[in-house]
């Protein structure tokens, strides 16, 4: 049987998935952001949490407070109603250092695309990308909006230990690594910024719908921002609406 979208399905006794489409869709991926906010603004009493991902939308709930059949009703006609781009997503620029020991595939990279290395770097900076959402870590952002030409196969043995801050590429999605671990992305830079901070109010620098540009830097810039960075500031407001 063919499946048709939005659904809802559970995952487990406390949780449903709320889910749009089987691939990615900025449209889809707004809605999913519309119906999180409108769920923020406008809590339903046994929701805990929600989980915003690529295509669907995670609802953690207390079964103890609602069941799951209670709640479907309510979650499909909110999701009738919340409208994209009501509340339009933060806009970043997030400053980076190209090559050196944490980009250390940005050579290979430039190398089997048939550019210079300053040629990739200034198609990876020129492009705009979407916070698609944030997940596999915490504060590690997913980013659409990868220029075609930039588009690469991750790698076929992932390396045991990426740092934090790495700028990556897999197949068509661009990401910025939030703490370090292991990864099959192929990384071309590094940034500054702390994507996750748990001493800060807000941990997660970004979040989903959030609108991310790259800044090429110098490896002076880049010492005085590891050094505000390290004393606990972000390093990185969002632009004016």
């Amino acid at each position: 049987m063919p499946v048709t979208y939005p659904r809802i399905v559970a995952c487990g006794d406390s949780a449903l998935s709320i889910e749009l489409s089987d691939g990615i869709d900025e449209d889809v991926n707004a809605r999913v952001v519309a119906l999180a906010a409108d769920l923020a603004e406008r809590p339903i009493d046994a929701i805990l949490e929600t989980v915003p991902t690529y295509r669907s939308l995670l609802v953690l709930y207390d079964p103890a407070v609602r069941r799951a059949q209670a709640l479907k009703p309510e979650l499909e006609a909110r999701l009738r109603a919340a409208t994209p781009g009501r509340r339009a997503g933060r806009r970043f620029v997030v400053p980076v250092v190209y090559g050196g020991e944490v980009g250390l595939d940005l050579d290979e990279l430039a190398d089997m695309k048939g550019l210079s290395t300053d040629e990739l770097v200034a198609i990876h900076a020129d492009a705009e990308y979407r916070v698609y959402m944030i997940g596999f870590a915490p504060g590690f952002a997913y980013l659409g909006g990868l220029p075609e030409i930039l588009h690469t196969p991750r790698l076929a043995t992932p390396r045991q230990r990426v740092e934090a801050g790495a700028i990556g590429i897999g197949g068509r999605q661009a990401s910025i690594n939030s703490v370090p671990g292991p990864s099959g992305w192929r990384y071309i830079g590094r940034t500054p910024l702390r994507l996750f901070d748990p001493s800060r109010s807000e941990p997660f620098l970004l979040r989903a719908g959030d609108r991310v540009r790259f800044r090429p830097i110098g490896p002076d810039e880049a010492a005085e921002l590891d050094a505000a960075s390290a004393a606990g500031l972000t390093g990185a407001e969002p632009e004016p609406a």
